[in-house]
């Protein structure tokens, strides 16, 4: 009988891989600007790159995965990030242009990131495991503890060995995928549906509950990412504190609390209410940005941010399981749309809490407070899917 266990395994290392890739450059942005001497607006150009190449990889998935084949596009992630990782530890010092070197690296990884991103959930979800809803749920967990240990261990690394190490520890970052190539080249690893046999992308686009699924993946990767991103600037504005503690308190508790949530749902969750659990997490969101905007005691204002994580834990991976048993024949094109969908609100809310925070004066108190404007739209569909399913509507 073939061993799913070790597919799971594979696919948590792999989640782990993709926390690595997303949270460990951003540690390195003033690094990168004090040595290179590269502008600060080059700089946030980085984490554009990763996400717009995220984008871009999630469309070709909807389209060719299928064609493909799921071993070799998942072992070809791996080996994109591990390649990319030490990539961003060697060339910028190759390369004429160090910015060329970074941006390149960030790319090679991103794609490795942005396949892992759509192939992990259709890969769990094809296995014959019990109660996929907690399997979905726990599997998404990983990357929440993997940017705990990425944010964590570089921290410490920095700490003992200096700055100037950086580029040992990206070696050594680069290990976690360059591992798994073997884990995924030689798991059990089923298919969804045959080959050409997945809905496709037009009749997705017919079904209504698809769209307000990615509606919600939009809400959800928006509310998350505009606490998550800004939590650490949160920290250090309204409390003062310096950048490190800024980062532990801030997105590293964020990722904490997101992690316990998944956890729970994915011990407990065959005795839960999927749509109620998500709704009450909309509901505690709501109430976190209400205290990150409106709350006058500084601390009252931080812990909204970092309970903010709880609140949006199981918003990604429930919308997944909602979506995969509603339409069981969605194939690699579904995963890949919602993924999407879910970058897109992650592109979108930090831009816009940063650009009110800016017009309000670096008020940043204003930018949570139409960022709240997510988590609202979030329970809204909520209800609505709610009412949905009750009523049988695909």
């Amino acid at each position: 009988m073939p061993n799913y266990q070790k597919t799971k395994v594979a696919c948590y290392l792999g989640l782990i891989t993709q926390a690595i890739a997303a949270n460990f450059a951003p540690l390195l942005f003033l690094k990168f600007h004090k040595d290179y001497n590269i502008s600060l607006g080059n700089i946030a150009l980085i984490s554009t790159c990763f996400f717009f190449t995220q984008l871009l990889v999630d469309l070709f998935c909807a389209k060719f995965v299928d064609r493909i084949g799921y071993r070799i596009c998942i072992v070809a992630s791996e080996v994109c990030s591990a390649a990319g990782l030490i990539g961003l530890a060697f060339l910028p010092d190759l390369l004429p242009s160090p910015f060329v070197g970074i941006i390149l690296s960030v790319i090679v990884y991103a794609i490795g990131s942005g396949l892992i991103e759509v192939l992990c959930s259709p890969i769990i979800e094809a296995c014959p495991f019990e109660n996929k809803e907690t399997t979905m749920s726990l599997l998404h967990s990983f990357y929440c503890w993997g940017a705990v240990g990425t944010i964590l261990i570089s921290t410490l690394f920095f700490t003992l060995f200096g700055m100037n190490s950086w580029k040992w520890l990206t070696v050594l970052w680069a290990l976690v995928p360059a591992v798994n190539i073997y884990n995924f080249a030689t798991c059990p690893i089923e298919h969804l549906v045959d080959e050409d046999g997945g809905m496709g992308i037009r009749k997705l686009f017919k079904k209504p509950l698809f769209w307000l699924a990615a509606c919600l993946m939009i809400c959800s990767g928006a509310s998350e990412l505009a606490m998550a991103q800004w939590a650490s600037a949160y920290a250090e504005a309204a409390l003062g504190l310096s950048k490190t503690v800024g980062d532990l308190a801030g997105p590293c508790m964020f990722a904490v609390t997101m992690g316990i949530s998944r956890v729970i749902f994915g011990k407990y969750g065959d005795r839960m209410n999927l749509t109620k659990f998500m709704i009450g997490s909309g509901s505690l969101c709501i109430l976190c940005y209400l205290l990150a905007s409106l709350s006058s005691s500084p601390l009252v204002g931080l812990i909204g941010c970092i309970i903010c994580g709880f609140s949006v834990g199981i918003m990604w991976p429930g919308t997944i399981s909602i979506a995969s048993k509603k339409f069981s024949a969605g194939g690699t094109a579904m995963f890949a749309l919602l993924a999407m969908a879910g970058d897109l609100g992650g592109s979108i809310g930090p831009g816009i809490v940063g650009r009110v925070t800016q017009n309000a004066g670096d008020n940043i108190r204003a930018g949570m407070g139409v960022g709240l404007v997510f988590p609202v739209i979030l329970l809204v569909m909520l209800f609505i899917l709610a009412r949905k399913k009750q009523s049988g509507i695909s």
